[in-house]
């Protein structure tokens, strides 16, 4: 057995349920992928021989929070903070409050739910005790973002947390839900992030995840969405933090014409490693997914993209575009992409693509030929590159949020390119 999975069992409370033993016990014996096809590039070596001590609870000042606004629930270390949190701003008809506070917060997943090689969604299955619960009422609207924000700080050894996030949307409910994965100093924790939603038919929920862990931190995610008949499920993602990272996004299209739309930025500089890992099935008739992705690496760092999509039998009329374009700007860096699709279906509308390049020495000669130094000319084709995406969360605090995070992160890239 690895060190990593020891220390992370030890944290297992004493009063857990037998089902959340079972599950643990299940994935120690299961042990950590080695030759699994899901993990062949992430090499997970290096981790399991570490061990984490269970995360303590840390107060840091509010200031470091304050260009994020109200509602929003904050979890420091994996723990709620209560004195960071304001709710301030919701509406009745939506709930929102601490996994933990809810009867059988610590309940498990049931085990057939999550596939063996997903050794960390199964661990945060049976370990996680906090996060948030979101429930929104049937036709109840909030046009005020939630923002959910992680906090990594500093402490003594290096530590653990699993958070579970639970988000309920009744028929015809809309909801704009903001991931916040931060750190306020240099760490190297272990987070583990578990999501898992529901969209009703005809609800709509908007989903942004911003992802800026600290440079030394390990992160690990999993959202699982189920969509209903007319529901809409619009994303974007920036994964622009943390030394090891790996996303999973998994969205089944259950209900007839609902609609997907996930955009992100993959950005990897110095020795940093970021995965993202799509999952989506079209299981119903006129479904549809547009899916842009931008991956950027330089120094050494490594980008892993895996896009795939399968429209299973019945899903008659589904219309599905997945597009994947990659800068490499260094000679050691490394891209990986692996976009796959599977059509079981008849009378479908379908295309994928991935590329990887370089930048346009033309585009650059063009500017330099303007009197712009080389540093600001890569700069702003990088910027143009990955905005794109970003332009797709609109104006407003949000939108001001991330292009923030963005710019800190590109001019990281720009300094190590």
């Amino acid at each position: 057995m690895s060190a990593l999975l020891d220390s992370l069992a030890a944290g297992i409370d004493a009063d857990a349920d037998t089902g959340c033993r079972a599950l643990l016990d299940a994935v120690l014996h299961d042990g950590l992928p080695q030759r699994a096809e899901r993990w062949k590039y992430t090499s997970l070596r290096a981790l399991e021989r570490r061990s984490f001590t269970p995360a303590q609870a840390v107060a840091i000042e509010a200031a470091q929070l304050a260009a994020i606004p109200a509602p929003r629930m904050v979890f420091v270390n994996g723990h709620y903070d209560t004195v960071l949190s304001d709710l301030a701003g919701l509406v009745a008809g939506i709930d929102v409050r601490p996994l933990s506070t809810l009867p059988h917060a610590g309940a498990p997943v049931a085990a057939d739910a999550l596939p063996h090689d997903a050794p960390f969604a199964r661990l945060n299955a049976a370990l996680a005790r906090e996060g948030v619960a979101v429930e929104v009422h049937a036709a109840m609207a909030m046009e005020t973002p939630l923002h959910v924000v992680s906090v990594g700080a500093p402490q003594d050894g290096d530590a653990a947390w699993h958070l579970r996030h639970r988000i309920v949307l009744h028929e015809g409910a809309r909801l704009t839900l903001v991931e916040h994965e931060l750190a306020t100093g240099e760490h190297a924790h272990l987070g583990n992030v578990l999501l898992q939603a529901s969209v009703a038919q005809g609800a709509r929920l908007v989903h942004v995840r911003v992802q800026d862990a600290a440079a030394r931190a390990s992160l690990f995610a999993r959202t699982d969405v189920l969509l209903a008949q007319q529901a809409d499920y619009q994303r974007i993602d920036l994964e622009l933090g943390a030394g090891l990272s790996r996303h999973e996004l998994n969205v089944r299209l259950e209900g007839g014409n609902a609609s997907l739309t996930a955009n992100g930025v993959l950005l990897a500089d110095g020795r940093r490693h970021v995965e993202t890992r799509l999952g989506i099935d079209h299981l119903a008739r006129d479904s549809r997914c547009n899916l842009t992705w931008r991956g950027l690496a330089g120094q050494r760092g490594r980008v892993v993209f895996h896009g795939g999509i399968a429209i299973h039998p019945g899903a008659d009329g589904t219309e599905a575009a997945l597009s994947n374009k990659n800068l490499l700007l260094s000679a050691d860096a490394e891209i990986d992409t692996q976009p796959v699709l599977v059509i079981d279906a008849d009378e479908v509308k379908a295309a994928h693509g991935a590329t990887v390049g370089q930048l346009d020495p033309t585009a650059l000669f063009y500017l330099r030929s303007r009197g712009l130094p080389e540093a600001q000319a890569r700069a702003m084709l990088t910027g143009a590159f990955c905005r794109e995406v970003v332009g797709g969360i609109g104006d407003g605090p949000t939108r001001a949020l991330a292009d923030a995070a963005l710019d800190r992160a590109l001019a990281r890239l720009g300094a190590c390119a």
